[in-house]
Order: C-alpha cells, then structure tokens, then sequence
C-alpha cells in the first residue's frame, strides 16, 4: 500500500470537500496524468475509469470554490463505461485510491449520494480534490516525460545518421583501400544498427550504441584521412579552385531575404510548408560536397557548438544545438529535413548562421529553399561556394 503523503493529509483533514485555487481543466489533467501514467503507477484502464468519473462532475475545471465530489451508482459507472463489469470497474477504483489520486468519502450506509440540511450541503462518494491537489505534481511529471521522449528521439535521429554515416565511410574506404577488412567490420555494424533501429530501444541502449558508432567512425576517418588519402584531399581542394575560377558570379544568399528586402513570396515562419511526400531520409545519399569545406565556408558554427565536427552526424547535432538560438521553429526545421534530408538542411543551416546578420528571417528564408527543394530545383553546393568565395576576396 502506498504511503499517504502530506498532500493528502491535508484533503482528508479539511471538514469541508472544496479546495482554494486556481483552477485546472480536467480533461487537460487527465491528459497531463496520461502522459505521466509511469511515474503514478496507474495503467491505462485505471486512467478510463477516471475518465468516466471525471464526466459525471458537472464543470470543466476543478478548484476554486467548486466542490469536488461525485457520487454515481456503480452501474451509472458501468454504463458510462460501456458495459465494463462492475468487478472490474471495483478494481480500477481501487488502484486509483491507492494511487492517492482519488479518496472515498463514504456514508453511513454505504451510498453515495448528496443531501442537503438547509443552505449545507453534503456529498458522499469519490473526492476528486486529490487529483486537483496533485495537478502541478502531474504537469511537472508528464513535461520530464515529454523530455526524455525528446532526449530519445534526438539521438535516435543521430544514430540513424551515424550509420549511414559509417556506410558511407565504408564504402568510400574501399574505394581507396581495396581488401582492408575493417570495411567489412563497418558494414556489417550499420547493417546491425539498422536492424536494431527498427526496435523501440531505450536511451541508455541508443547511448551505448552512439559511444560504440562514434569509435568507429573515428577510426574510419583517421585512416581515411591518413597519409594515403592525401590525394583525395588534393582533389577535395582542387574541386575548390575549380569552383572559384570556373564560377565568377557565385550564389549567394537571396537578397529578397536579406534585411531591409522584400520577402517576395518567400513564406514566412507561420506559412505552411509544402505537403507533398517524399522519400525517407534513410534511403537519401550524403551529400557530395567534403563535410571539411562546408566546416571551413561557415566557421560560425564552431563558436556556438563546442564539439567534435568531423561527422555528418556531428554536423547535424550542432546543427540541432544552434537552430532555437536562431529563432528558427522546430516545424520549419522538420520540414527542412524531410525535404532536404538531414545532413543538406544541416549545411544551410550552418550557411544561415553565417550569414546570420544579413538576413531579415532565418525562419522564413529557411522555408523558402525547403519549397525549392521539395521542387528539385535546390542544391547546397553552391551557397557552400559561395561562402568561400566571400572568405577567400575578404
């Protein structure tokens, strides 16, 4: 049996069954509760049966000067619930007294029922006040809740990346390196990884799943990055020259959204985002410019994210980090991703900040390519180039 807590004492103390405060919406509550259902230790049909005593109190809101007593039979509760035994509803009540988030205020005789003496009014049945007692209990309970939902979808995101990050790697590897056998040990942990992203893992599982990735790819990258590879980088900045001697009139950053502008048809943070259906991001390629010359066009970066970028998964964490500084929404950011893929959308975003000060709205700017992409009618290359070029003349 759980032990009753102050709050409670309180409730059961007071003669009289309202309770001073500001009041709370109940089915609001009940959600709050729902998502907190954990840490309270009821299960879903428990939260039902609320749900159902809930709808028998007259107003929307509990607290204030409301009192907080209901007192149907057990068979209107059987009914409101849609023909759910009266053993079974009997048990849920139980579990939710025990819970401490209803208290019984019994008659005499058992019933439950209200009556009235002159102006005093009394009510015998269930006393909702302790869940209206527990309200900033439960809010504070679901937001931990809601947090470590995100905390698990963010580094489920990154190790999604991470893997495809370590393919690419590998294949890449074998290009340059034919026969190593470590290009088969990479391969065959992403195909792993895959495979266990397709279950819910917890976030100590995808944790220990990044660490194990992230020495991987370190690895990886040393010996790619090796004496041998030297060449490759050679071509890498021989790309560069091209671009810059080929390319005298590079895209840069569309003045229509830079300050003092017009937005001409360019969506602002509150338009919609185009709908249309895309492929998943699991099945997109990275993108063909070096991740080393998009970290050296926007440098920016590194002053407002203090780790590691030798990753595209890294560069989508910073990407993550910086994006609510800019004022960017999460929704224009998801829709970025989805149309652009991850790893693209993190590059612009690294290109914005860059060009942080020039721009009237981030947000809506970003919205803008997004619907270029969704067009194919984008690619970040050039606004990478484009950076470097301005570098470069600075």
């Amino acid at each position: 049996m759980r032990p009753i807590s102050h709050v409670h004492l309180r409730v059961i103390e007071r003669p009289e069954s309202s309770v001073q405060g500001k009041p709370v919406n109940k089915w609001e509550l009940l959600r709050e509760l729902s998502k907190a259902q954990v840490a309270f230790e009821v299960s879903e049909r428990d939260l039902t049966v609320l749900q159902g005593l809930l709808s028998f109190f007259p107003n929307d809101a509990l607290g204030g000067n409301a009192e907080m007593v209901v007192f149907p039979s057990n068979k209107a509760i059987c009914e409101r619930l849609n023909g759910m035994p009266a053993s079974t509803m009997r048990r849920h009540l139980a579990r939710l007294v025990e819970a401490g988030l209803l208290m019984r205020r019994d008659s005499p005789n058992g019933k439950r029922y209200v009556r009235k003496t002159g102006e005093e009014r009394v009510a015998f049945g269930f006393d909702l006040s302790p869940l209206y007692c527990r309200s900033e209990e439960i809010a504070r309970a679901a937001e931990a809740v809601r947090e470590a939902e995100e905390r698990i979808r963010r580094l489920r995101e990154i190790v999604s990346l991470m893997r495809r990050d370590l393919a690419a790697l590998a294949d890449f590897g074998e290009e340059i390196q034919p026969g190593f056998g470590f290009w088969d040990e990479l391969r065959d942990t992403a195909a792993l990884t895959a495979r266990a992203l397709r279950r819910k893992l917890s976030l100590a599982d995808l944790a220990a799943c990044r660490d194990e990735l992230e020495a991987l790819l370190d690895k990886a990258r040393n010996l790619i990055d090796g004496p041998e590879t030297e060449e490759m980088n050679t071509n890498d900045d021989r790309f560069e020259r091209h671009y810059h001697n080929s390319n005298t009139d590079p895209i840069d950053l569309e003045p229509a959204l830079e300050k003092g502008g017009a937005a001409a048809g360019a969506p602002d943070e509150d338009t919609e985002a185009p709908g249309a259906e895309v492929e998943e991001a699991e099945t997109r390629s990275l993108p063909k410019i070096p991740l080393h010359l998009v970290i050296a066009a926007c440098p920016s970066l590194k002053t407002f994210y203090q780790g590691d970028i030798r990753h595209w998964h890294q560069l989508f964490d910073a990407a993550c980090h910086v994006r609510p500084a800019m004022g960017i929404s999460a929704s224009a950011w998801e829709e970025a991703q989805r149309f652009m893929g991850p790893e693209q959308a993190s590059i612009v975003l690294a290109a914005i900040l860059e060009r942080f000060s020039d721009i009237r709205s981030p947000g809506g700017y970003l919205r803008a390519l997004t619907s270029k992409a969704a067009a194919g009618e984008f690619s970040c290359g050039p606004m990478v180039m484009a950076l470097m070029s301005r570098r470069t003349a600075a």
